[in-house]
């Protein structure tokens, strides 16, 4: 599954918008943008998986 498409389900899941997910993993809504444009490196992958798992627990 592609980033992008992982990024939405699991924005989708949580009923979150784009700049409420930043919000809650501490980055800006350019970043999601980013990251589901997968302009950004491999490791923020990683990140933020973490952080989200941890905000929805």
């Amino acid at each position: 599954m592609e980033l992008q498409t992982q990024i939405r389900k699991y924005r989708k899941t949580l009923n979150l918008s784009q700049e409420e997910l930043a919000e809650k993993i501490y980055v800006t809504r350019q970043t999601i943008s980013n990251w589901k444009m997968e302009k950004a490196i491999r490791i923020f992958t990683v990140l933020f998986f973490l952080v989200l798992y941890s905000a929805s627990l």
